[in-house]
């Protein structure tokens, strides 16, 4: 059984993203945090629960009150992307045993469900004799834009995990141009027409059924996940991933899209986190680096205040369901809240709040019903449905941000 564990904390400061899901369903690199533990541990979809915000519950399953004493329960730390060195340590410790790097668990193997609470306590109240210290720093992803700047060197580790001991698929359109072969993987029913790959400094990974269409040029580190498109002409700068079922076109740099999100047409994408059922408008631009060259500061919903990324390089974060029409300018660390829906001249404010609708000139606060009829035509179009469960988790964050 794996546990994944949210800090209060660190789910606060990954808002707008989090509002509609655990830590561990963001994406970074090729999977999310969720599937990369599921593959070093083995442990099933059907296996996999989280401890996270009760309204998240219902759709992210929350643990039994209690296991089996002979079960294993892989308590983690939802914010910790694995990495292939710890599983050596971990195969053969005892029971109880505690991976972490001074204060911060990582990884708990146990025979019970703990309590967020007690899983954060661990460090503190464990026998040092049931303690393996990790040396360096894990990559852990605790704000927004940990999600770009580490996703070179997620895309590189999932790769390695997801291509071990298996054949691509050939390339076999004799118009594409491909550079670094051997770092290119292509998973069955994926086409590419015409188009230019340069996986000389780093991998390239084609999902299931993907797409890359005529004239696209891509340079890895890259992922096209299950069922996603790059579009005629495209310019995939590298160290980006396109998540499952999108349609991307234009120029992109070090972005991640969640899922099921479209930027079809030309514009500027870089240093960004797209999440699921967005949609750009044609030349939508984002900035990603000041004027100043200065530091950029974006919005924390925990404080409630800008605070400062330590980057020189940040465009967007835009969570679920959030849409922008065409020629949508966004200024350097825009962050843009669920279901917002920007439109008009000039730059909207660098914080959008959720459910949004306006920009520049004025913000009203989209009403929900209409955002659900909106929102239901939208799936409806993937042969999706706008399911009761999604409604009352976004019915939560329209609360949320009333008060």
């Amino acid at each position: 059984m794996l546990l994944l564990i949210d800090n209060p904390t660190h789910w606060q400061d990954l808002l707008p993203l989090t509002f509609t899901r655990p830590i561990a369903a963001l994406r970074v690199g090729i999977l999310t945090i969720a599937e990369k533990w599921q593959n070093y541990l083995q442990q099933s979809t059907n296996q996999t629960f989280y401890h996270t915000e009760t309204y998240l519950q219902t759709k992210f399953a929350a643990p039994a009150v209690a296991v089996s004493p002979t079960n294993v329960v892989w308590c983690v730390n939802s914010t910790v992307c694995p990495d292939a060195a710890w599983f050596a340590l971990l195969k053969t410790a005892p029971l109880q045993t505690l991976l972490c790097v001074g204060e911060t668990p990582i990884v708990f193997k146990t025979n019970r469900v703990l309590t967020a609470q007690e899983f954060f306590e661990l460090p503190a109240t464990l026998p040092t004799n049931q303690k393996l210290e990790v040396e360096q720093n894990p990559i852990a992803i605790t704000f927004p834009y940990h999600i770009f700047r580490e996703n070179r060197g997620e895309i590189i580790k999932d790769f390695a995990l997801l291509t071990h001991n298996r054949q691509s698929q050939p390339i076999t359109d004799k118009y594409t141009q491909v550079y670094g072969e051997e770092n290119i993987f292509i998973e069955q029913g994926a086409t590419i027409k015409a188009a230019l790959l340069n996986a000389e400094d780093a991998p390239i990974y084609i999902g299931r059924n993907a797409k890359i269409h005529e004239g696209a040029m891509i340079k890895g580190a890259f992922a096209l996940c299950e069922g996603s498109e790059v579009n005629m002409g495209a310019k995939i700068k590298g160290d980006t991933t396109i998540g499952s079922y999108c349609k991307v076109g234009g120029e992109v740099s070090n972005s991640v899209f969640l899922g099921y999100s479209n930027k079809g047409h030309d514009g500027f994408l870089g240093n960004s986190i797209i999440g699921e059922w967005c949609n750009l408008g044609a030349d939508t631009n984002t900035s990603n680096l000041k004027n100043t060259y200065a530091n950029v500061s974006i919005w924390n919903y925990r404080q409630q205040a800008m605070a400062d990324t330590g980057l020189q390089f940040c465009g967007t974060i835009m969570a679920d369901h959030a849409k922008c029409s065409i020629n949508t300018m966004l200024n350097t660390g825009t962050v843009v809240g669920v279901g917002a829906n920007l439109f008009g001249a000039d730059f909207p404010p660098k914080f959008v709040p959720s459910f949004a609708w306006g920009g520049s000139a004025g913000i009203e606060k989209f009403r929900f019903d209409k955002f659900c009829e909106m929102t239901s035509r939208v799936m409806q179009r993937r042969n999706l449905a706008f399911s009761k469960i999604e409604q009352e988790i976004l019915a939560e964050v329209w609360r949320r941000e009333e008060r």
